[in-house]
């Protein structure tokens, strides 16, 4: 499946629409203004919450946590040891993790599982500008922690490079 995401610089209080290859609305990135840290809830066409992202307060290297009905579900930090600045790493609950690699900020990077391609995320497919696409890869995959961790990889990306 593969979604059409309008680029634009996040800001507390941002507000927009991710559609299908349809062009049907599918999920709302709603950034939270007026919190004491960063917040975003992806909600569904309907407005409900289905995913909450936020900053991490205290924490040595930047960090958001993406929780589903209040209940942790991932951590999305930039990789400690990693030659690449653009190299992420999503621990799940359960321990498992995926690997966020590419160039972040041109849009370009795959998140993966033990090798295996999970969602690619691109500018090539589209021809409208400041327009970037993620293609969830395999069937059984959540598209919303997808679309989530994406939110957050960008973002934190963002704030590395000022």
């Amino acid at each position: 499946m593969r979604y059409v995401v309008r680029d634009r610089v996040f800001g507390i209080g941002d507000d927009y629409w991710i559609e299908d290859e349809q062009g049907r609305k599918a999920f709302l990135v709603d950034g939270k203004a007026m919190r004491l840290r960063e917040t975003f809830e992806l909600k569904d066409p309907q407005g409900a919450v289905l995913i909450d992202i936020r900053k991490k307060m205290l924490a040595l290297r930047d960090t958001m946590t993406i929780e589903r009905g209040e209940e942790p579900l991932a951590t999305v930090r930039r990789k400690r040891l990693s030659l690449l600045r653009n190299h992420y790493r999503v621990t799940l609950v359960d321990g498992t993790e995926l690997d966020v690699s590419g160039k972040i900020l041109d849009r370009e990077f795959a998140v993966e599982y033990d090798g295996e391609l999970l969602a690619e995320i691109s500018r090539r497919w589209l021809t409208l500008r400041d327009t970037y696409g993620v293609n969830v890869v395999r069937e059984d995959a959540d598209p919303a922690l997808l679309i989530a961790v994406t939110v957050c990889v960008i973002r934190l990306a963002e704030r590395d490079h000022g």
